[in-house]
């Protein structure tokens, strides 16, 4: 290139494309647009987690396989507010978690029904230590750790558009109400970046927001970021440099690179900065400002947490349409007082029936009507996180939602049984038609009549009754939950190895996730080495 260019000219140039880097596709995407490769709308995981299960006669419909209507959804005392949007759902039936909890020990580990229970709910690992409840000091039973890392950083590190390919790929976590856990009380942890090693996430809605947008003075900015923030294209940032760098004479080898790099600032810009990733439609659709977020508090629990709940939702829905990260996980705060529903009594206490975390007693008054608040309520945020998916378009008749897998997932089936079977799992949107949707698909043989539970028996004569007995019996929708994760990143594009297992640089689809796929397998901690018994992803739930 002609020595008399100007190299401030070049680097202001390239600035105007690095300061848009949050509001621009992956690199490798970018990447294939210039050399002529189509480019797919992204495809993303997002989960939706809540502790201590739910009341399973009154989440499940009556009829466990076949297709669901919004009348169907409206027939359900819990999920009501999903009425609306039953032709995107996919309800998967006959799923067990692994590593259950139990007295013998013969359905997982005996450290805890919670800390073995998260730690293994993402990862399909066994805990370590592998003590249960032994000692004055409880160890294993607060501070056990997975031996394998969570499907969020497995999926994050292979699809998210920065840093893909590489293990500095975080997904963004978001606890609703305030990062909880701790290393000697993980309990509630979900996230585990490394065998053993708790990935908090981030609590705080101001610090998600200034993470999406950096927009909050005018002092912390540059001009040109600030231009390409509210939706300006970055060429009309540049466009006085640009034309000067034309004038200049060059080879036509750099000529070409110039046209290439103005190609990718138009690409970037029509598609992404020029469309719904804008200040306006964070404050105008989502209703996401400085004053908004940061009213919302600054991620305790202390505030007004139906607001906190909403905005950390909207960050969510804002992150998925900025494709700032296609691997978002977002979870409820256990033990917690819901004051915003009138109650008085923590959501851990209320799951036991009894008003402790005890086993067994006497029932506190309207037990069964609080933990359906509680149910009510996650299904009404669902909804409202699957209504704002499905408000921002991406092309081809498709919205957000409908490229996304959005699941709410629960800790356990019915909170007071603890069991593991049974799971409550909803799933909306297709992934870019990669799943069925407007069905329940029960794969456990595709039973259509298949028990619901009985969670709502407990109580009636005053008393709770434990475990099993307002479960479900434990032979009864027990496929694996591997084979699910299997499905979910196969369809946002994970890869394997040789193997089956997810790997950075694999060919192959995903064939095995964790380390047993049978929850029995848990029990002694995990000594024998990985065993699949039933590998491969539910073939009746792709489209």
């Amino acid at each position: 290139m002609n020595k008399t260019f100007n190299r401030r000219v070049l680097l202001r140039g390239l600035g105007g494309a690095v300061v848009a880097a949050p509001f621009l596709p992956s690199v490798a995407e970018r990447e294939a647009k210039a050399q002529g490769v189509p480019v797919t709308t992204p495809r993303r995981l997002i989960v939706y987690f809540t502790h201590y299960g739910c009341l399973t006669d009154r989440w499940f419909p009556a009829k466990s396989h076949g297709a669901r209507t919004s009348a169907d959804y409206t027939a359900m005392q819990t999920l009501k507010p999903l009425a609306p949007h039953a032709d995107k759902l996919l309800m998967v039936r006959g799923v067990r978690a692994m590593n259950e909890w139990s007295f013998g020990g013969t359905l997982g580990q005996k450290n805890d029904p919670h800390t073995q229970v998260c730690g293994t709910f993402f990862t399909c690992h066994p805990v370590t230590p592998n003590a249960p409840n032994s000692g004055a000091d409880n160890i294993g039973k607060f501070d056990a750790k997975p031996t394998g890392r969570s499907l969020d950083h497995i999926c994050a590190e292979q699809v998210n558009p920065k840093g893909s390919g590489t293990k500095g790929a975080a997904p963004l976590f978001m606890q609703i109400g305030g990062v909880t856990g701790s290393a000697s009380n993980n309990m509630s942890v979900i996230s585990w970046d490394q065998p053993g090693q708790i990935f908090p996430g981030i609590g705080s809605p101001m610090q998600i927001y200034s993470n999406l947008t950096n927009l909050f003075s005018a002092g912390t900015v540059s001009p040109d970021t600030y231009k390409v923030a509210r939706g300006k294209s970055v060429i009309d940032v540049v466009r006085g440099d640009l034309t000067r760098l034309k004038g200049i004479n060059m080879s036509s080898s750099d000529a070409r690179k110039l046209q290439d790099w103005v190609d990718l600032l138009h690409y970037s810009s029509t598609t992404v900065v020029g469309g719904q990733c804008t200040s306006d439609v964070a404050s105008t659709k989502l209703g996401l400002t400085s004053t908004t977020v940061s009213s919302a508090g600054g991620g305790g629990l202390s505030g007004d947490f139906a607001k906190t709940a909403n905005v950390m939702m909207d960050l969510a829905v804002l992150t998925a349409i900025c494709d700032s990260n296609r691997v978002i996980f977002m979870k409820m705060p256990p033990n917690y007082v819901f004051k915003n529903l009138s109650l008085t009594m923590e959501s851990h206490s209320i799951s036991h029936r009894i008003g402790n975390a005890g086993m067994g007693g006497t029932c506190v008054n309207g037990a069964i009507d609080m933990i359906q608040t509680i149910d009510t309520y996650y299904a009404q945020q669902f909804a409202y996180l699957v209504k704002r998916l499905d408000s921002f378009s991406e092309g081809d008749g498709k919205t957000v939602l409908d490229n996304s897998a959005t699941v709410w997932f629960q800790e356990m089936s019915d909170g007071n049984s603890h069991n593991l079977n049974n799971m409550p799992i909803l799933q909306a949107g297709g992934c870019g038609g990669y799943f069925k949707t407007g069905q329940a698909i029960n794969v456990a043989k595709a039973q259509a009549d298949m028990s619901p539970g009985h969670s709502t028996e407990d109580c009636k004569n005053g008393m709770s009754t434990n475990l099993d007995a307002v479960g479900t019996p434990s032979d009864i929708a027990s496929m694996p939950i591997n084979k699910y994760y299997c499905n979910l990143m196969n369809a946002i594009g994970v890869k394997a190895g040789a193997d089956g297992a997810p790997v950075i640089g694999g060919t192959a689809p995903v064939t095995k996730f964790g380390k047993y796929d049978d929850t029995k397998l848990f029990s002694d901690g995990g000594s024998k080495d990985p065993i699949f018994a039933n590998p491969g992803e539910y073939a009746e739930l792709r489209a």
